[in-house]
């Protein structure tokens, strides 16, 4: 067994993300309807946790918010300061397709102190691994500009963080939110100590973002790996990639930690994206970075929640992540797992992924 850390806090529930209303234009003939970003999922996953008793054998980190000082390692102070005006007034948009209500400021620094909180406990070994259920998400949030439901990049600022708190040197970033992860690639674009790859469904979100020509620049060209698939793929190019792409760059970098943006919305219910994962293939790519960070730095291994829109589904692929990180069997079983085409691997995802991994050589190695 692994001793696996764990960070949640109720407020993350409490985060007001208004309505798909709030980002449509006043003249939008369009009904009130909650915004798929809901409380509901991720407090369904923590409640499953708590009913087959995993949750009481994880070790639990808390929370904090996070110090401007700090948020400032990734945004603008002009782009915090607004936030902060907004949700001290009465909520507003961070910007593109992110609508928050009163008090979001707080809460949206509570979830990247929570990330940067299990970075820590990982990086000095309080735990083997961790996982952080926070909310609001981060991967799409750029310097000064919320998107997708991001308003401030957890995942960044708890790589910044591990980095210059902690002295771990390289960092890897595998996104595999079904959503490129712009904010992420933005952050380190140019940084050659963190290795950012992202696996998303081509042109989902944003859909100007996240193809194989973006490299990185300056000193850190090759350091930033897109793999875009082609909607309705499953474990078959989830698989390829990983064995092709993701696993060989991760060990010409050797890493001193690898970071997951753990987005859960590539599995096959998620309503905001065409993609075809089920439980149990979470658990075969978790177990793949597991062995990828036992080779290169003492199993040091952190994911931090990002999207997963299924809230009947997403609470199943976190429990099998949880599962692989701690060694521990719920004995739940996953009625909807099936099987299906959606497991085969095609010609056209083959020509896809082998964009990508002509890029593997190009990763800087230490």
């Amino acid at each position: 067994m692994k001793s696996t850390g764990f960070v949640w806090d109720e407020k993350y529930v409490w985060f007001d993300s208004r309505t798909y209303s709030d980002w449509l234009p006043p003249e939008a003939f369009f009904q009130p309807m909650p915004s798929p970003e809901t409380a509901e999922g991720k407090r369904r996953f923590k409640n499953l946790l708590d009913a087959t008793g995993i949750s009481q054998k994880l070790v639990m980190i808390p929370s904090r918010m996070a110090e401007v000082r700090e948020i400032e390692r990734v945004h603008d102070r002009a782009y915090i300061d607004r936030i902060k005006a907004l949700s001290d007034d009465c909520g507003g948009d961070a910007g593109e397709e992110t609508p928050f209500g009163k008090g979001g400021y707080d809460i949206a620094l509570l979830a990247a102190g929570g990330a940067m909180n299990a970075a820590h406990a990982v990086a000095t070994g309080e735990v083997d691994n961790a996982y952080a259920l926070v909310r609001p998400p981060g991967h799409h949030a750029e310097k000064d500009l919320g998107r997708g439901y991001c308003i401030f990049a957890n995942t960044a600022l708890a790589a910044l963080h591990a980095q210059r708190d902690h002295g771990l040197e390289r960092i890897a970033i595998i996104d595999w939110d079904v959503h490129h992860g712009n904010g992420t690639e933005h952050a380190f674009y140019d940084n050659p100590s963190v290795l950012t790859i992202s696996l998303h469904q081509d042109r989902c979100y944003p859909p100007e973002s996240g193809g194989t020509e973006d490299n990185g620049t300056g000193a850190g060209t090759g350091t930033n790996i897109n793999i875009p698939l082609p909607p309705g793929g499953g474990i078959g190019p989830y698989g390829l990639a990983f064995s092709d792409v993701v696993i060989p760059a991760l060990d010409r970098f050797q890493p001193h930690m690898i970071i997951v943006a753990s987005g859960l919305d590539a599995n096959r219910y998620d309503i905001n994206a065409r993609m075809n994962l089920c439980s149990k293939d979470y658990a075969n790519l978790t177990r793949q970075l597991m062995d990828a960070a036992d080779r290169h730095c003492g199993g040091k291994l952190l994911m931090i929640h990002e999207g997963g829109y299924s809230d009947q589904y997403t609470p199943y692929c976190g429990l099998r992540i949880i599962e692989t990180l701690s060694g521990i069997d719920s004995g739940v079983d996953d009625a909807m797992v099936g099987g299906g085409p959606w497991t085969d691997l095609h010609d056209h995802e083959r020509e896809m992924i082998a964009k990508s991994a002509a890029l593997v050589a190009k990763v800087p190695t230490p």
